[in-house]
């Protein structure tokens, strides 16, 4: 038998290589992402059309935007479940505080902006100084918020407000070649994610996927814990508030706008790779679960199936997603018990670094490195 040449040892390698990211949570993801969008086009064939793509992410951008905020929390290894509330709360707000007079527009959404920053402190602040667990302040605030919703509103729907502020959700730049439409929906949901992967390569994110691995860790490095973490909080109301903005462009107001919207994205996060508890994931990876689970959803409603199965296939989704990444990375682990190497890291990083004393962190940085904490101080932390 003839010796294997560099060419065909290097073109096995590449091709295991390429097997195992496919096989990994994040890759997976993508893989599964192609195949509906494939399907989706063979039963529509007009779906491909630009046009027909633009209003597509036009609708998935709400919840894509959500998908990553939340992702900021779920990463840290916490929860948030007032997410769906805030995107009602807000909604509901801008119909009640603008109504037909467009000049209210600027000040309602400085107004909404506050709302959503107090509501993240609040989550934040309990969980982190109070040590109430995430899922408990949360799920508390998200009563609360529906509570004080239907006794505003007393369960009714209201008018819509300005169109100027409609326009921000349905709107868009229009006589534009090939696409004749771009909607602001879309560039905002540009803006969302380049901010948030900007942000990710910043010691704020890398600390917080640090916090998630190993928080002791973190504190001990010298970190701020509880203020990163409301932060997290923080970014993640936002999110839901920019959403609620969005969803009022062709959603019109009603209490039940933004119901349901937490498990939602908790659902996108997870069908991500992003890893429940905490310490690995990225931003793309969320915002990829978003589009494949809005996608699948698409694909259920061309054959027909009906929309009340919507909440038991998220359900589904959940559990097989978090059951597939937990045995991929139990599997990786096995194979590299020494290793300081991340299990969803593809190379090993040129400088190894450590969480403790003789423990090595687990944690991944954006860039899919393992995560570092040497470096970081208070103050680093949220900047």
């Amino acid at each position: 038998m003839n010796p294997r040449t560099p060419e065909t040892h290097l073109g096995d390698g590449e091709l295991r290589r390429l097997i195992g990211r496919a096989a990994d949570p994040r890759g997976a993801v993508v893989v599964l992402l192609i195949v509906i969008l494939a399907a989706i086009v063979v039963l529509n064939p007009s779906f491909a059309e630009p046009g027909a793509l633009m209003r597509f992410i036009q609708r998935v951008s709400p919840i894509a935007i959500v998908a990553i905020g939340q992702y900021f929390v779920i990463v840290s290894g916490e929860f948030d479940l007032s997410m769906g509330a805030v995107v009602t709360a807000q909604v509901m707000t801008a119909g009640y505080l603008i109504g037909e007079d467009g000049s209210k527009t600027v000040p309602v959404l400085l107004l909404m902006l506050v709302l959503g920053v107090v509501n993240g402190i609040v989550n934040g602040l309990a969980t982190t100084l109070l040590k109430v667990p995430s899922f408990i302040v949360t799920l508390g605030t998200m009563l609360v918020l529906h509570g004080g919703i239907m006794w505003w509103t007393g369960g009714a729907a209201t008018g819509n407000p300005a169109e100027s502020f409609r326009q921000i959700g349905r709107g868009g730049i229009t006589g534009l070649p090939i696409l004749d439409l771009l909607p602001y929906a879309v560039l905002i949901l540009v803006a969302v994610i380049a901010f948030a992967v900007w942000i990710s390569y910043r010691p704020f994110g890398r600390t917080v996927i640090a916090i998630g691995d190993n928080a002791q860790a973190v504190a001990f490095a010298g970190a701020n814990v509880w203020r990163t973490k409301t932060l997290a909080f923080v970014l993640s109301s936002l999110s839901a508030t920019v959403a609620g903005v969005l969803l009022v462009g062709y959603a019109g107001v009603h209490p039940s706008v933004g119901q349901g919207y937490e498990f939602t994205a908790i659902t996108a996060v997870v069908l991500g790779g992003v890893v429940l508890g905490g310490g690995r994931g990225s931003v793309l990876g969320a915002l990829t679960g978003a589009f494949t689970l809005e996608s699948l959803f698409t694909l259920l409603n061309f054959t027909s199936v009906p929309a009340t199965m919507r909440d038991a296939i998220q359900g589904g989704i959940i559990i097989a997603a978090v059951a597939y990444s937990g045995v991929v990375f139990a599997k990786k682990r096995r194979r590299t018990p020494h290793s300081n190497v991340s299990p969803d890291s593809p190379d090993p990083p040129e400088q190894p670094s450590t969480t403790s004393a003789g423990e090595t962190s687990p944690g991944e940085t954006p860039a899919g490195e393992t995560s570092s904490i040497q470096s970081t101080n208070g103050e680093d932390a949220v900047r």
